[in-house]
């Protein structure tokens, strides 16, 4: 962090990283035409031209402060891994040079025994490969005494394995990307070189005064609150959502965006969300791949600097019973080598009817995998939020909105205009007219097309987008080449392509129907609709990880290249594992906050009232009934949660016999619940204990920050 540097953020935007600018300005033009065509994917960069752009590259990040380097990946755990290793060595006699080759920056081993594999590989066999991706560009991260060279990386096991989330979105977005031009050239456009996912996230997250917050262990181990009543001023008011920023935070949001600025990462918004202590990015749309790598980087920077200003920087979906969780909304399209977005409707009948395509694959495409999208959510954060508090349900359904839907409808009479959008005329002299879009939003839809993207909602705020991207980017080329075969097949007996085009997209629309919903997703009338549509597969956590094991998941991701069928099934007892370890944690951490803290409160409380009821013995109070109900109250409440807390040691004791599947599954049906029931006692006893007896700083402290 900064503080001294006050420079417009366009002078230092990028100056910490090593994009096409700097490599056109550092590289000869024949090495930097290599590595432009290998960042494109139509050739190999060789050995000889690795060397020079190491050595420009290493040159680069010293001029820079830099004295590290490090391959930056992602592995399994959603969260990013990096071995640093120094560019100062010595020679033979002594004296130090700065080394770093071609081989340094194509490949590093980094020890992979400890990283997750799901038993896939013992702990002596360690090896593990990062190897360099090309099309996503090094950045250097500063530190007080220099800073470190990233280079981003896939992960890799001996065998040729991913081990991490960016090898299966590359394969996936390369199986969108290719489709999606194939389907182009088959409508007439042949000018089109190549075709690009473009992603942009919306980052979510709480903020709290560290010192106060590091009082609590939940918040400390869990990321959340376990326990907490309801604070007199919630969120009922809404006076937080879109606020004024408070000084504090805003100094904080201050020095994210320069440091972001300087590894070229836009920051499109910031805000205040909905709950107290809620706030918001939202970062430029990019290449699905860059997109991926800004939002890790975007996360690292805020857990960095929310050190620094002594904030405690919360991430989990649901922090606070009661208040609006936190999402990732993650925000899809696809634009060619022209700039034009292929989901932005148009009047133009060609251009329109190519936008018709795109959109019925993605329909078609999400009827029959909606089931991948449910597992690339499924996370234990996302247990407590989806389904409410703004946050959509887990079944999957597709909002288009009132002018594409009657459009669609209005596709058997052959009629692909879309209705010229009005302009809403605000009535007042001073203000100008402004062009609404052509329907509401639905805040129920996990997935919805929001004017010229599609919006999928359901991603949690502690998530790596790598996996909902990777996944609705396979289920998109899935559609993209159904559509193709349908328009090459009528385009055989002689149709026009683009009246093939036409046709096909009725087709895709009538039958993926079944995942298009225009109400309210919250409603026990929309669940009991999308139970006979089939839409339902599973209902708790562990069964929505079991869907990417669905035979015909299986086959398709496998079809597409995305992922081989030992790599999903890897991928599956990994997030198993994660969210029954998670789960475990907490029931843990509240076991701990019961008997360290709650019931000594109780005690104390007990003490305090009895004392005071012996003390004035003898004066007549009146009625003393009330009291002595009180005193009898806390009584029980401290019986009732030492019952809880030792059957929640002895189920606790039972998850040690089961395998990953038995303890979600007992977790979620069993454990959960009784953390619930302990919660609403907690929860009880707080209202009724003295303020400075009660262990943990209460909601209403911990949801405000001073300036």
């Amino acid at each position: 962090m900064q503080t001294n540097e006050y420079k417009p953020i366009r002078e230092i935007f990028g100056s910490m990283l090593f994009d096409r600018r700097v490599m056109k300005e550092k590289l000869n033009p024949d090495v930097y035409a290599q590595v432009v065509a290998a960042m494109e994917g139509t050739e190999k960069l060789d050995p000889a031209a690795a060397d020079i752009v190491a050595a420009a590259m290493k040159d680069w990040a010293i001029s820079k402060g830099a004295t590290h380097w490090a391959h930056w990946f992602q592995p399994l755990t959603e969260l990013t891994a990096e071995k640093h290793q120094g560019f100062t060595m010595s020679d033979s006699d002594g004296n130090p040079i700065d080394v770093f080759r071609g081989h340094h920056l194509a490949q590093g081993e980094p020890d992979a025994s400890s990283f997750p594999s799901a038993g896939s590989r013992s702990t002596f066999e360690a090896r593990g490969y990062s190897a360099w991706d090309i099309s996503s560009p090094a950045f250097i991260v500063k530190s007080p005494k220099g800073g470190t060279l990233c280079i981003p990386s896939v992960f890799l096991s001996y065998d040729g394995s991913s081990l991490d989330l960016k090898t299966p979105l590359l394969r996936a977005v390369d199986a969108l990307e290719s489709r999606a031009l194939k389907l182009l050239k088959t409508l007439g456009q042949r000018g089109i070189k190549n075709v690009k996912m473009t992603v942009g996230a919306e980052q979510e997250y709480f903020l709290l005064d560290r010192p106060r917050a590091q009082l609590r262990p939940d918040i400390r181990f869990c990321g959340r609150t376990l326990i907490g009543a309801q604070p007199a001023k919630d969120q009922k008011l809404d006076h937080h959502y879109f606020g004024a920023i408070p000084p504090r935070v805003l100094r904080y949001m201050e020095d994210v965006e320069r440091d972001l600025a300087r590894l070229g990462v836009s920051l499109l918004a910031r805000h205040n969300e909905v709950a107290r202590c809620q706030f918001e990015f939202a970062h430029l749309y990019s290449e699905a791949n860059r997109a991926c790598d800004q939002n890790q980087i975007l996360m690292e920077t805020m857990r960095k600097l929310a050190r620094q200003h002594e904030l405690r920087l919360l991430f989990h979906e649901k922090p606070f019973d009661g208040m609006n969780g936190s999402g990732k909304h993650t925000n899809l399209s696809l634009v060619d080598s022209d700039g034009r977005n292929l989901l932005k409707p148009s009047n133009g009948h060609r251009r329109n009817v190519i936008f018709l395509t795109f959109l019925s694959a993605v329909v078609l495409g999400m009827s029959k995998y909606h089931s991948l999208l449910q597992a690339a959510v499924a996370n234990s954060g996302n247990l407590f939020r989806l389904g409410g508090h703004e946050a959509p349900p887990s079944i999957i359904s597709i909002y288009l909105g009132s002018a594409l839907t009657d459009l669609l409808h209005r596709l058997d009479n052959a009629d692909a205009t879309i209705p010229e959008k009005g302009v809403m005329d605000l009535g007042l002299a001073k203000l100008p007219a402004i062009i609404p879009f052509d329907s509401d939003r639905n805040r129920t839809s996990p997935v919805a097309f929001t004017g010229d993207k599609f919006e999928f909602r359901a991603p949690g705020s502690s998530q790596s987008i790598a996996l909902p991207v990777t996944m609705f980017a396979s289920i998109w080329a899935w559609g993209v080449e159904q559509v193709t075969h349908m328009i090459e097949a009528r385009c055989v007996s002689g149709t026009d392509p683009i009246d093939a085009a036409l046709d096909a997209a009725r087709e895709a629309i009538k039958k993926g129907s079944r995942i298009l919903f225009e109400g309210d997703a919250y409603t026990q009338e929309w669940h009991e609709e999308a139970k006979k549509r089939g839409l339902i597969e599973a209902e708790t956590i562990p069964e929505k990880i079991d869907l990417l094991l669905k035979p015909e998941n299986r086959a398709m991701l496998a079809e597409l290249g995305v992922y081989k069928s030992h790599e999903l099934e890897n991928l599956h007892a990994i997030r198993m594992e994660s969210f029954a370890t998670g789960l475990e944690v907490e029931a843990a951490v509240l076991y701990d906050m019961l008997w360290e803290g709650v019931l000594p409160a109780l005690s104390k409380q007990l003490i305090l009232e009895k004392n005071s009821l012996c003390g004035f013995d003898g004066i007549d109070f009146g009625d003393q009934t009330p009291w002595k109900d009180y005193v009898s109250g806390l009584g029980k409440a401290k019986s009732a949660l030492i019952h809880d807390a030792n059957e929640l040691h002895e189920l606790k004791g039972r998850l040690a016999t089961m395998d990953d599947r038995e303890r979600a599954d007992f977790l979620v049906e069993t454990i959960i619940p009784l953390m619930s029931r302990i919660r609403s006692k907690c929860d009880a006893a707080e209202l009724n204990i003295s303020a400075d007896i009660w262990p943990y700083p209460i909601y209403r402290n911990l949801l405000s920050l001073s300036a």
